[in-house]
């Protein structure tokens, strides 16, 4: 991994019991996008992950794997988006887990993501250090305002 990647750690899958269907586990989340190469860049830049080939759908997209997990980018301008610009923690949102939550804050700090940013910039870092979760949370905004949530084990 190059110095100007932030590592944020593994992702992880689960293997469980769901609607009485055993061995069901998260397979990916898909990401509506309006612009291939720029969501290519920052899933790529800010988390690091690995572009993996993807089948020649009609429509545009990247995937990336994650662990055993993947994350799907579909460009699709007339899809669903958020229309707030601000960090909504109730809304939908996708989740990283990392186990060193410090080190994946200060790569995400020297990207130039901020605490300080006010609501609405691109570069708006919201932390949970100790929030009733339970465990520490960061949340940011992808080029098409995608919330992203990190968040540290326990």
């Amino acid at each position: 991994m190059s110095s100007s990647t932030i590592a944020c750690g593994p992702c992880w899958s689960v293997v469980a019991t769901v609607a009485g269907v055993s061995s069901m586990m998260l397979h990916h989340v898909s990401i509506v996008a309006t612009d291939l190469a720029r969501s290519v860049a920052f899933y790529r830049n800010v988390f690091g992950l690995e572009q993996i080939e993807r089948p020649p759908f009609s429509t545009d997209g990247a995937w990336f794997a994650c662990g055993a997990l993947q994350v799907h980018i579909i460009i699709n301008p007339a899809g669903t988006f958020r229309r707030a610009a601000t960090i909504d923690t109730a809304d939908g949102h996708f989740a990283f887990r990392t186990d060193d939550f410090e080190g994946c804050i200060r790569g995400l700090i020297a990207k130039g993501f901020r605490e300080d940013a006010p609501d609405g910039d691109p570069w708006r870092l919201r932390l949970r250090r100790n929030g009733p979760a339970g465990f520490p949370q960061a949340y940011l905004l992808d080029p098409d305002r995608n919330i992203i949530e990190i968040n540290g084990a326990p």
